[in-house]
């Protein structure tokens, strides 16, 4: 991975695509009254080269170049996979 570029952990909920995955990130925060955290979550969409990526699979993404109208991220990698969980 080249020095610089933001790198997000997300789930991959959609690879109907060819060659592209949506990946939805969760990050927490506190609001700024209220103090209770908060979930929020937003979608990207991914550069899955080989189409390995299923859904469910937790992966890793990094900035890009733009690659298409929504495309900026490319999948780095697969960090687990819900198969692997049942296999142990």
């Amino acid at each position: 991975m080249k020095s610089g570029r933001k790198s997000m952990v997300g789930t991959v909920t959609s690879n109907k695509m060819d060659k592209t995955v949506v990946v939805v990130v969760e990050r927490l925060g506190r609001h700024p009254v209220y103090k209770k955290v908060i979930k929020s979550q937003k979608k990207f969409k991914a550069h899955d080269a080989e189409n390995t990526c299923r859904v469910g699979d937790v992966v890793r993404i990094v900035e890009s170049r733009p690659l298409s109208k929504d495309k900026r991220w490319v999948v780095e990698e697969i960090l687990r996979s819900p198969a692997q969980r049942f296999e142990q």
